[in-house]
């Protein structure tokens, strides 16, 4: 077991280049199963929930193969198996994204239900609401998420949820689909960008969807897909953690290869925040949203107090809830955030209490009365973007931190302490 250690009040300066998407990753490599062919993906992050991805299509017939350059080469070889074993998928609920594209391929998946989660209940039940309105045939059993349905037929599904849309939801009856027989039209869908990317990855492999990033999507059943070329969207979650990881030590950081339009309403935080944020296209692509853009972060140390709800995008992510609650845990003043996607997401404010953080819960609200610093002890992280508010918290405290569980932040983060050394940071990983 290893333990990232930090000293604390080492301003963040230099230019960064932003990884690929995790959450686009993911889906996109499910999404494989639907092919004939190879397909090469370039900008798959290096992090343990894509090397377990990949076991579980290692487990289901597929090559996989590591190329240089951040590029991964996915090749179905064989399609007789359709199950998707415990031992495997426990450890990622995003396991859970195979089950679409097995359905929607092979005719039958067999996915273990994955187990619970420290940010709260993350129910599948609009998963299967979408796979048996295409005709699928669908029990519970021992576990497991079991279902036949030799080719599935259009139809209109609605995905709203009590939280809002689901991501994996969305991409789940999406990838069931596109092979099915005729036109499915899905209500109330994810917009995220990691969606849309699916949407496009799926559409230059032959499929045909229309309405990408638009509450309703419509996919017209096609009688197969080929192997294609993509790169995927850069991580905007990772490009948010490190603004604020810039930020919170009054630093001046040049995030390149970022798309700011998915970033708008944490952009708009931070200016609130009272942080600099510039950007500017470092060149133009040969299609609409194809810009290469840069963004440069700076701070002077000093914070105002903001008020934060978490939404679905395009509102504040949930998953940037942490990393916004460290920085304000400094600001002068009284700031609240409030949780509207996971309501028991707040695990990691004991944490940063333990830190002289001052901030309390009211159900899904956390009120944070800003201090003037914080103090270097040891934590614990419960889950990957705690992780992530932890070391920002780590990077801006007197003294030394010590972050224990850490193989939580290797899941989203590639590399997180070699990429914040270069950048000036004191951090590194010890053994337990």
């Amino acid at each position: 077991m290893e333990k990232m250690v930090i000293e604390g009040g080492n301003p963040l300066r230099g230019n960064i280049r932003i990884s690929g998407a995790k959450n686009a990753a993911l889906p996109i490599m499910a999404s494989c199963l639907l092919l004939k062919g190879t397909s090469r993906i370039q900008g798959i992050p290096e992090l343990t929930d894509v090397k377990t991805l990949c076991e579980i299509l290692i487990n289901l017939g597929v090559k996989t193969e590591r190329c240089k350059d951040h590029t991964l080469e996915i090749t179905v070889q064989d399609d007789s198996n359709v199950t998707a074993p415990y031992e495997l998928v426990r450890t990622m609920r995003a396991s859970i994204c195979v089950l679409g594209p097995l359905l929607g391929r092979r005719g039958a998946a067999k996915v273990s239900i994955p187990g619970g989660c420290s940010i709260g209940p993350r129910p599948i039940d609009l998963h299967i609401k979408g796979i048996k309105a295409l005709g699928a045939e669908v029990e519970m059993k021992d576990g497991y998420v079991i279902a036949t349905g030799k080719r599935l037929k259009g139809t209109t599904v609605y995905l709203g949820g009590v939280a809002g849309s689901s991501v994996l939801g969305t991409c789940n009856i999406l990838m069931a689909a596109v092979l099915g027989e005729g036109r499915t039209i899905i209500t109330n869908a994810a917009c995220e960008p990691e969606v849309q990317d699916l949407a496009n990855f799926l559409n230059k492999t032959g499929a045909k969807i229309t309405g990408i990033g638009e509450k309703t999507m419509i996919i017209d059943g096609v009688d197969e897909l080929h192997g294609t070329e993509y790169t995927i969207i850069p991580d905007r979650i990772e490009a948010g953690t490190l603004m604020i990881a810039g930020a919170v030590t009054g630093g001046r950081v040049v995030l390149q290869n970022i798309i700011p339009g998915h970033l708008t309403s944490v952009i708009d935080k931070l200016v609130e925040i009272g942080i600099d944020i510039q950007t500017r296209t470092i060149s133009k692509g040969n299609s609409p949203g194809k810009n290469v853009y840069e963004c440069i972060v700076e701070s002077n140390g000093h914070f105002n107090p903001v008020n934060i709800t978490a939404l679905p995008y395009p509102g504040v992510p949930t998953d940037m809830q942490a990393q916004f609650t460290a920085l304000l845990s400094i600001a002068k003043g009284v700031s609240s955030i409030t949780e509207k996607v996971f309501p028991h997401r707040f695990v990691h404010v004991a944490e940063l209490n333990r830190m002289g953080a001052n901030i309390r819960n009211d159900d899904a609200v956390s009120i944070i009365n800003g201090v003037p610093s914080l103090s270097g002890t040891t934590v614990m992280a419960s889950d990957l973007r705690a992780s992530a508010s932890l070391v920002i918290a780590g990077l801006v405290a007197k003294g030394v931190t010590e972050i224990r569980r850490l193989y939580h932040i290797d899941r989203g983060y590639e590399k997180i302490e070699e990429r914040l050394t270069s950048l000036g940071a004191k951090m590194w990983r010890e053994r337990e």
